[in-house]
This record gives C-alpha cells, structure tokens and sequence, in this order.
C-alpha cells in the first residue's frame, strides 16, 4: 500500500495542499512505498512564519534550559532507535547497522550542542576601557535559519545542522531529501515529544520550488546546504544575493594515499569499507587509491580483489549484507554509465560490479562493488564524483606524485594517507590541500567538537559544520559600551568615548 507523507509545521503533521507529489522508494525492491507533497512558495512562508513566532519564545528561554529540552530528545531518539533505524533503511537502502550509525553520529553533534551552547554563547566583558565605561558583547540567534539535507544521511545531516541551531536559540526550517523524508518527519515528532515549543522546528517537502521560496524569504536568515558542487555553489550565490548567511558543502574525490611502508592488509581492509559502505553513497567516501611504486600497487590490488569477491550485495536489512542497493534507479543508470566510461577510456576494470543478482530483489537498485586499475588523471571515473562503489586505483611513482594528485584535484573534502613513517605522515598532512586528513584512518570524519567541512569546491562559505564553528554560524554579535553617570561633569565631549 503506498501512503501518503505530510510536511511537519507548527508543531503537528501537515497535508500538503500543491496537489504535487514525489515518489518514495524502496531501494530494495524498486517500488513505490509512499508519495510526499512538494511544498508551495505559500507553504514554505506559513513554515516560515510560524517559525518566527516560535522563535520568540525559544531564544528567550536560557540555553542551559534548551539543552535540558534537546537532551530529552536524544533519550527519546536512543529509545526508538531500531524503529527509526529501520525506516531509514527502507527509504535509503543502506544495512539496518548503517543506519543506526548514521543516526547516532548526529546525536553525538546534538549532545555537544546541547552541552557547549552555555559556555560557546559566551560573550567578553571589558571594564574601565576608558573612564567609567566598560565594553560587553553578547552572542545572540539569527531568528529563522534553514537546512537543506541530502538523500545519503537523511538523519545525521538534519541533526548536524538543527542541533547548534536549536542550541544558539534559532528557530529550524528543514528540507529534507524528497527521496526519504520519513525519518525526518518522525524526529520531528519527537523534538515536540522532547518540549520544543511549536513552530520552533518545521519540516517543509519539496524540490526547487521550495527550496528557491526558501532562498527568496527574507525572514530566512542563514541556509545551510549538503549536495552537489553545482547546486551548492548556486545556493551559495543565491543565499549571498538575498543577505543570508550560507554554509554550502559540495562534491568530493576523497584520496587514500598508500606508501610502501604501510601494512596493506589494514590499508585494504580499510579501502574496502571506506569504498563500499554504504554503496559508496558518501561525501567521505574513498574512491581514489594511490599506492606508491609499482609492488605496492600489485600487492595491494591482489588484497581488494580478494577481499571484494568475498562481498555480499543484499536486502539493507539483511544481517549477511555488506551494503545494499543504491538509492533510486536514476543513480543506478549514472554509476554503470561511469563504469562503462572508465572501461572505454583504458582503465583496467579488475571487478566489475554491474548487474548483480540478489535473489528475491531483481527490481532492486543494485551495483556490485567495482575495482578499476591503472587509472589516468585525466578520465572521468577520476575526474567526477561517481558517488557509488566504485574504487579507482591511480599509481603514483613517488610520494610527491602521490600528494601533487591530491592537491591538484579540483575537491579538497577529505583524504588519507597510511604508513608507518610518522615523518612522512607529519609532511602529508602539513601539505595536502584538502579539509579533513586521515592518519591511518580511512574516513576522517571529526568528531563532534571539532568540525567537519572540505576545501577547494567541495565547500563554499566561511565556517564548517559542528563543533564551535556552527555556533559562530548560527548567532550574530552585539557589543554594548555603557556608562553610568557618577555626578562627575565636564561638557561635551568630541573624541571618541574610549579614548578619552
């Protein structure tokens, strides 16, 4: 039976009134399990005002009291955990164990948030900078902030974004993927479940439609995005245009550099994962390996393709699954058109992972795990994010040339390097030109308290997500100079108060 989504506004589900619709899928099996409404412009500013009336009272209240409020809903969302798990992974298609750690990854962001915000709200306090006057600045909301989040963390991202929104004391417009809206509408029940006052945080369903009424609403004061490069630059200009803050994250061609001193058994078993998780549908994904010397290269090739035929594609909530399908039928057409490129163009394709077979599953979106060798700079399986399971193995002669292939790439997202040389690791991650380096560490996602964000075109604005980057996002500063009178008098004065 296909049901029919709402949006979340005000506190309760909301039919949409556009009489448009997108479809949901299971990735599993290729049908339709549910439509959700795509917004109108008149809907999003209904989101939008109520938002702003439940800001008035959220900013209001003091932040050791709002954290108390998300804390609650951290406990309710560790509660419902396997149910929100699994819904995640009906509309995602990635393994039930992925989707519970895509969830907790954002709960960790809303932990510190909740936590950090008394202190990271903070303002400084001057006394007597000139005669009888001090100086204090205060850290204060934006009002009405939006989110926009991708298909690929459709929980993490969401709660990476609202959490230190929510904390800083903004009221929180999400739009989320069309693609699997559910799980978001569900944290927004038990946000309000939790005690955020209504209003406070809205789920709008759309496509650009919403998103440019969301742009074009000047009582939207920031917008946060995750996406591709193309749009999330489009967004950033957009954003810039209309006066509002943006922090827009990009595409990605993460890099595991592999010295010939590595161990090549942890820095295979670590390539496998860090490649086909998930399907390979990560911003953090490594889909470039560069082996360094010829021997390294073969050994290391031998070890991914053993590793690889022992794989298995399955249903997502399959314990026996490795991963399972990729997100929609379209992604599915991209990727084996990418594989089909790379073939053409002269790489070496060692496994090919077109047109698995899962028995019981054949509608599913499935691409097998993918390995190509002796791949050229200049191909597009290099070049582009393929955002799939596709691994791609660039030899490099020497470490210069290893570290000149990250650098001169146009995405500077994450990248990794694994030796035991811990003189050589020191220079890798003093040199390469990219936001997020792993030492021996395939995914170097940061931990909640620092913060996480590319370089190069892989992100565009000043301040990264999380940490107490997000907190300077989502407030502005208000400097205060006072004086009170002391019965001293002496006239007018013509300079400037502190310097007099």
């Amino acid at each position: 039976m296909v049901t029919v989504l709402t949006h979340y506004i005000d506190g309760t589900r909301t039919e949409g009134a556009s009489r448009r619709f997108g479809d949901v899928f299971d990735p599993c099996t290729g049908q339709v399990t549910s439509r959700v409404p795509l917004a109108t412009p008149a809907e999003v500013g209904e989101s939008v005002a109520n938002a702003e009336k439940g800001h008035a009272e959220w900013s209001a209240m003091n932040p050791q009291r709002r954290g108390r409020i998300l804390l609650k809903f951290v406990g309710l969302v560790n509660e419902h955990l396997d149910e929100l798990a699994e819904l995640l992974s009906s509309e995602h298609g990635k393994t039930f164990a992925d989707a519970k750690g895509d969830i907790q990854r954002g709960l960790e962001v809303v932990e510190f948030s909740a936590g950090a915000a008394p202190h990271l709200l903070k303002g400084e306090f001057s006394d007597n900078v000139g005669t009888g006057i001090d100086v204090h600045s205060l850290r204060k909301s934006l009002g009405v902030v939006a989110g926009i989040s991708p298909f690929n963390f459709p929980a993490m991202i969401p709660l990476w974004q609202a959490g230190p929104a929510l904390a800083a004391g903004n009221a929180f417009i999400l739009k989320p993927s069309e693609r699997n809206p559910s799980v978001p509408l569900r944290l927004a029940e038990l946000l309000t479940e939790a005690g955020l006052p209504n209003g406070v945080f809205n789920v709008i369903n759309g496509d650009k439609e919403a998103v440019d009424a969301l742009l074009e609403d000047a009582r939207v004061k920031a917008v946060g995005f995750v996406g591709s490069t193309p749009i999330a630059q489009s967004i950033y200009a957009t954003a810039a245009a209309q006066g509002k803050r943006a922090q827009c994250f990009g595409g990605a061609k993460n890099h595991m550099v592999i010295l010939p001193d590595a161990d090549l058994d942890m820095a295979a078993d670590a390539l496998i994962g860090a490649a086909y998780g998930s399907a390979g549908e990560r911003c953090m994904a490594i889909s470039v390996a560069v082996p360094v010397g010829e021997k390294t290269a073969d050994a290391l090739v031998a070890k991914l393709t053993e590793r690889i035929n022992k794989l298995t594609v399955g249903h997502s909530l399959d314990k026996n699954s490795d991963f399972g399908p990729v997100i929609a039928a379209s992604a599915k057409e991209r990727i084996e058109s990418y594989i089909s490129a790379g073939k053409d163009s002269g790489a070496t394709l060692v496994v090919d992972g077109r047109g698995p077979n899962v028995e019981g599953y054949e509608g599913g979106f499935w691409v097998g795990p993918t390995l190509f060798d002796h791949v050229a700079p200049d191909m597009s399986i290099y070049t582009e994010e393929i955002f799939g399971p596709v691994l791609s193995v660039v030899r490099a002669g020497d470490y210069d040339e290893a570290l000149r292939l990250c650098n001169e790439h146009e995405f500077g997202n994450g990248v990794a390097i694994f030796t035991r040389d811990g003189d050589a690791a020191r220079d890798f991650s003093s040199r390469v030109e990219v936001g997020m380096v792993g030492i021996n560490v395939p995914l170097p996602v940061p931990i909640a308290y620092y913060t996480f964000g590319g370089w190069k075109a892989s992100a565009f604005g000043d301040l990264n997500q999380h940490g107490p980057d997000a907190f300077r996002f989502y407030t502005k500063t208000k400097t205060v100079t006072s004086r009170w009178p002391s019965g001293i008098r002496g006239g007018a004065s013509f300079v400037m108060p502190a310097g007099s």
